[in-house]
């Protein structure tokens, strides 16, 4: 898996290059999420912001079904941000898998 420094903020949008808006993100899912901080969740559809990981924490938002494969969205922020940098996609679910058999994951949120 290859990753970058993401800007949560993009500085196109105002984003600032500081710690606050800095996080580590897999290049592919950089890619997928481009410059956008929201994005539609699918249940019920409607727009909403994306989960902030250095504002929000990850077990209020996530959760694993398939002993950690797939990840599943139980807030709007969840859903959404799953959806718009298709956090199930196969490399991802394959490279988890993996993961868990050298008991590197589930992470705990």
């Amino acid at each position: 898996m290859r990753f970058t420094i993401d800007h949560i903020i993009a500085e196109s949008l105002g984003g600032q290059t500081v710690a606050e808006n800095l996080c580590l993100a897999c290049w592919d899912c950089n890619l997928l999420k481009n410059k956008r901080v929201a994005a539609l969740d699918p249940n019920p559809e409607k727009m909403v912001a994306l989960f902030h990981p250095n504002q929000q924490h990850g077990y209020e938002h996530f959760t694993w079904i398939e002993q950690g494969a797939i990840v599943t969205g139980i807030t709007a922020s969840g859903r959404a941000t799953i959806e718009a940098l298709r956090l199930n996609r196969p490399l991802l679910v394959q490279a988890r898998k993996r993961w868990i058999q050298a008991n590197w994951h589930p992470p705990q949120f």
